[in-house]
């Protein structure tokens, strides 16, 4: 154990005394995408996108390639809109899916079987079920029918935190029972093609993707020597923008029949401009500075909306490498997209007992959401 280590274990109970024996730990993470990846100049020929504005949101937007479910082709290798019913089936299919991979993936991260589940929470902005995907999955999967479950649909990309907060709480309250939350994005369910910026912004953006996370408190907290160090979840904060209420919001559009989501053009201001205040309420009564914090995962949500956050946390690109490499890869996989972070760092492997992540997602609302994890 190093010096720094040793200090910064020190540091922990001195900065924060009122850590419950029961505090929530998370135990692993897995991820799921759709089978085929797309790169940006691949998606505007594959849709005859010539149109030079649309282009240059497409080829500067950081992203290389992103996971999509296209419409088919006709006869004449034209790929028609889809209509509404067409994108919800579009909707279940995937997220059954990607949802049943990532939920399998993260169970075996944690060395755990489907029957050890006792509480799933699915998450979701790409569909409407009902039942919803939790009940879903533990007919297709085959679940114990007594494991209680909650969906939460419609918040947008900063639900993962919410529900990550919701479950958290369920933990504490069974202690040593495994509750998982799964977010499940089928963007491509809710994909409009027409000519205007409007969709060009959203279209650029948004990539499939499941990712679920393992959280357990447990009476005996000592670290398995088998596993790699599993962070307890210490705390939240939130910021609602009602004066950006209507800044990222879902439309139904009557010329299309379908519905269509908007992004307004000034929410990475928005958004870079209460980063500082819900992060320092994060901190409050921690005796922790922003330095402190070694790990950073933010929600992969746009090349602007994570440059306003790296200005305003005055963070480095060090910082949010993670986050970058997800947009790159991925694009914008909505509310779990601060978990495929996560598993990037963890492939790391250098996160030490003792140091501190702060977990960032924001959304419609307008929304930021942070969790404090320790190590």
């Amino acid at each position: 154990m190093t010096v720094d280590t040793v200090e910064a274990i020190a540091t922990i109970d001195r900065v924060v005394p009122a850590t419950a024996p029961l505090s929530p730990r998370i135990l692993g993470v897995g991820t799921a995408v759709t089978a085929t990846s797309y790169t940006q100049r691949e998606v505007l020929d594959t849709f005859g996108i010539t149109d030079p504005k649309v282009r240059s949101v497409f080829l500067n937007s950081a992203i290389e390639r992103r996971n999509l479910t296209l419409p088919p082709q006709d006869a004449h290798g034209v790929r028609a809109p889809e209509e509404q019913g067409d994108l919800l089936d579009k909707h279940k299919a995937l997220a059954l899916e990607m949802g049943g991979e990532a939920l399998r993936s993260c169970l075996k991260e944690v060395g755990a079987e489907l029957a050890d589940l006792r509480h799933l929470c699915c998450v979701t902005s790409t569909g409407l079920l009902t039942p919803g995907i939790s009940a879903l999955l533990i007919r297709e999967l085959g679940l114990d029918r007594h494991c209680s479950r909650s969906d939460i649909v419609g918040m947008g990309c900063n639900a993962g935190l919410n529900a990550l907060g919701v479950v958290a709480g369920w933990a504490t309250a069974h202690p040593g029972e495994l509750a998982v939350v799964l977010c499940v994005e089928a963007c491509s369910a809710a994909y409009t093609m027409d000519s205007t910026m409007r969709t060009a912004v959203v279209n650029s953006l948004f990539g499939d993707g499941a990712a679920a996370v393992a959280l357990r408190a447990d009476p005996d907290q000592t670290p398995d020597p088998e596993f790699e160090p599993a962070p307890t979840v210490l705390k939240f904060a939130s910021c609602v923008i009602p004066e950006a209420v209507d800044a990222m919001r879902y439309d139904w559009d009557r010329e299309q029949g379908r519905f269509s989501f908007y992004l307004d053009p000034q929410i990475p201001y928005v958004v870079g401009a209460h980063a500082e205040l819900v992060v320092d309420r994060l901190l409050a009564d921690t005796g922790l500075r922003r330095n402190d914090i070694r790990h950073w995962l933010v929600h992969s949500g746009g090349k602007k909306v994570i440059d306003a956050v790296v200005v305003n946390l005055g963070l480095t690109r060090h910082d949010v490498r993670h986050t970058v490499g997800v947009l790159r890869d991925h694009g914008n996989v909505s509310s779990g997209s601060f978990l495929f972070s996560y598993e990037r760092l963890l492939e790391e492997g250098v996160a030490r007992p003792g140091e501190y992540g702060v977990l960032m997602t924001m959304g419609p609302g307008s929304t930021i959401e942070t969790a404090l994890i320790r190590w």
